[in-house]
């Protein structure tokens, strides 16, 4: 039996989950008249404190929809250097919303105030572009589902609000963050103008993210969705999926969390393995010992039915997720104490 560990965008929909997708009202979305997409966004603006949400296929689209409502051409985003939104959605920024990047170093995938004010471009002076938008991401994925210091994040709020610019967040896994941190969702949410929020990773939807934020920007939002093509019709069917996910999956994470940890806990105790970035949440990153060894011990996993990621030079990423019980979390252990 494989046991998937390269994302936990691999989870497959529960058998509850199934059924309110094939029980779901349909109607029109384009016409607004979706009941069940509906729904979903009444309850995701509602949970965390928004005026309105706009469902959309993906978190990509969320995030780079959000970015063109916050943007003009020519202007100017700063985000960590190995953030979502810069890294893996395609040159989006560019080509979406004709915008440049100021990327920042950070630890673990995370940029504080003090960085962000430093990079600040002049307002006044024609030669620069104009700072338009920070945006965040919580957890981080590149480090290793690293999660942001709350204070921090009020920090970079205050900062932003005396600047005029607005806060994005890309919460592909915010869920994780906060079952972590135990954080009201709508008192972190009141620190961000947008949110970007993913229903198809460990809240197991099978498609789907939500973009939060005021009425006036949902507006301009489902406006730029029909231009990028987003536009669906009888969404409901894969709506109704993110609503059961956001109603029944979330305080269930804690269960990835302590899987995750599980495999921290052996890896730490690899002699093939360097170093394990602290886990926090549902990602696990090894750094190994010897670099050009990693696609073979890939290769040896995969051989074992044990599906897992290349992450970077000599680094290798497993995700925990609702597929993935404690036998199987078990059974990845004797195996990759076997290399020892």
């Amino acid at each position: 039996m494989k046991i998937e560990l390269r994302s936990d965008t691999f989870t497959l929909p529960t058998p509850g989950m199934r059924e309110a997708m094939f029980a779901a009202p349909l109607g029109d979305d384009v016409f607004g008249e979706d009941p069940t997409v509906n729904a979903l966004e009444s309850y995701a603006a509602g949970y965390f404190g928004k005026e309105a949400a706009l469902f959309c296929s993906s978190g990509t689209q969320t995030n780079q929809i959000a970015i063109n409502v916050h943007v003009q051409p020519g202007d100017e985003v700063i985000c960590h250097e190995e953030s979502h939104i810069y890294k893996y959605e395609g040159g989006g920024i560019a080509k979406n919303s004709g915008a440049s990047v100021r990327l920042l170093h950070g630890d673990r995938g995370r940029i504080q105030a003090t960085e962000i004010a430093k990079y600040l471009n002049p307002k006044h002076d024609v030669h620069f572009p104009l700072t338009a938008l920070v945006s965040l991401e919580d957890t981080a994925n590149r480090g290793g589902g690293a999660i942001y210091d709350f204070n921090e994040i009020k920090t970079i709020r205050k900062l932003c609000q005396t600047e005029g610019l607005p806060l994005h967040l890309d919460g592909a896994r915010l869920m994780n963050a906060l079952v972590v941190n135990q954080i009201n969702p709508i008192e972190y949410a009141n620190e961000f103008d947008t949110i970007s929020l993913c229903l198809s990773k460990g809240l197991g939807a099978p498609i789907g993210s939500v973009l939060l934020g005021t009425k006036d920007f949902i507006i301009k939002a489902r406006r730029a969705r029909k231009v990028f093509g987003g536009g669906m019709r009888q969404a409901g069917i894969i709506a109704a999926g993110g609503l059961y996910a956001l109603k029944e999956n979330v305080n269930r994470l804690t269960v990835d969390h302590d899987h995750a940890k599980e495999l921290e806990a052996c890896l730490n105790n690899c002699s093939w393995v360097e170093s394990v970035l602290p886990v926090q949440t549902n990602i696990v990153v090894m750094q190994l010992m010897d670099a050009e060894k990693r696609d073979f011990y890939i290769e040896c996993l995969a051989n074992k039915g044990i599906k897992t990621m290349a992450f970077g030079v000599g680094m290798i990423r497993m995700v925990t997720h609702l597929d993935v019980n404690e036998d199987q979390i078990l059974e990845v252990c004797e195996a990759l104490k076997s290399f020892s």
